[in-house]
């Protein structure tokens, strides 16, 4: 008899899907694949509690299909406790395609993803995300009407990115309020890490405030461009994390505030637009709050872009949307409150909140 021994680092491929650590009691998850377009792409659903899974598609070269996996999870994950402490009524999903976006994207690549994306009969609706654009929406609203974030000239809200930079930009300024005692961005030191189409408009925002705008990127050219365009430092000097300012702002991909980088960060608030800023949210969460360092909920704050496609399903127009998104700040001072009555993380209370509103619904459908 051979007994076959599984190492520590293979054990996560015995169970692909369920036994992944992001893996949150998803409803459902989907695999994509076209031979003839190239598409490989993923669509998680993880939960309908509220309302159909609404994120946006992503396409990103990642390292392995791992990777793309795990990815698309904590997204959807995400989505829906971003949807429920917004006041929506969706649940939470979102899709990944594994490409490049400058090279391997193709007309017949995105019809072929709505196509998938019309497969599941609305139990998912597609937006705009990194790697994809408000024409990608349009092209897919051609062949499924589950889609959301479709140009204004056909009839939807079009890029959601300046009403997101503007949630962020209302969470900023909430947090400057809890923390410093004012609310007035004017002489602080504010570091944006990552100016995409949503950090630069934070840029924008927040240097016409009159705070002290320090940029990075790994887009060199990008860097020179905004910097020029606002006034914006380009910061080139040392260690990112430890950079002397007041607030930092992670505008790109998630997962920035980490083992490695957690201790060197010397901002006394985090608030920005990128997703799944905790690579650990209990570890990392409870890290922040000992070092006094006041964490915005980045689904929360991030939240205008969702808001302001959900317009295209409810009927509402870019005043209501912006309105709704304003309240971001009411709603990030009460669960800075919140946390601190009940002593647990904002990360927790943000959590908290979002589920307490799901279990609710789920009681009121389970009495239905």
């Amino acid at each position: 008899m051979i007994t076959e021994v599984t190492n520590a680092g293979e054990l996560h491929k015995i169970d692909p899907v369920f036994g992944q650590v992001s893996f949150d009691n998803h409803e459902q998850i989907v695999f994509c694949h076209d031979k003839d377009t190239g598409l490989k792409a993923i669509i998680g659903v993880h939960n309908t509690v509220l309302g159909p899974a609404l994120g946006g598609t992503r396409m990103w070269k990642y390292t392995n299909e791992w990777e793309a996996l795990n990815d698309v999870l904590r997204l959807s994950r995400g989505m829906t406790f971003k949807s429920a402490i917004s006041g929506l009524n969706l649940g939470g999903g979102k899709a990944v395609i594994i490409g490049d976006s400058k090279v391997d994207k193709t007309p017949e690549l995105i019809i072929k993803f709505g196509q998938f994306v019309n497969s599941l009969s609305g139990k998912y609706i597609t937006a705009e995300d990194v790697g994809s654009t408000t024409a990608d929406m349009d092209l897919i609203r051609d062949y499924t009407p589950y889609v959301t974030g479709i140009s204004e000239s056909r009839g939807g809200s079009g890029n959601p990115s300046p009403v997101t930079a503007y949630g962020v930009y209302m969470g900023m300024k909430a947090a400057a309020k809890y923390q410093f005692g004012s609310d007035n961005l004017e002489g602080k030191k504010i570091l944006v890490q990552g100016i995409g189409h949503v950090g630069e408009t934070l840029v924008e925002l927040i240097t016409k405030e009159g705070a002290l705008v320090q940029i990075a990127d790994i887009n060199e050219a990008r860097l020179q461009e905004v910097g020029a365009k606002y006034g914006a430092k380009v910061f080139n000097s040392g260690d990112l994390y430890s950079a002397d300012v007041d607030i930092y702002a992670p505008c790109a991909l998630g997962a920035t505030i980490n083992d490695d980088t957690i201790e060197k960060i010397r901002a006394k608030v985090i608030a920005g637009a990128a997703n799944n800023q905790l690579a650990v949210e209990q570890v990392h969460g409870a890290r922040l709050q000992e070092r006094g360092i006041l964490y915005a909920p980045d689904f929360l704050i991030n939240a205008g872009g969702i808001i302001n496609v959900y317009g295209e399903i409810a009927g509402y127009g870019k005043e209501e949307a912006m309105r709704r998104t304003e309240n971001i700040y009411n709603t990030t001072l009460d669960i800075f409150n919140y946390a601190k009555e009940n002593n647990i993380t904002t990360h927790q209370a943000a959590m908290r909140m979002a589920q307490e509103r799901i279990d609710a619904r789920k009681k009121e459908n389970a009495v239905k």
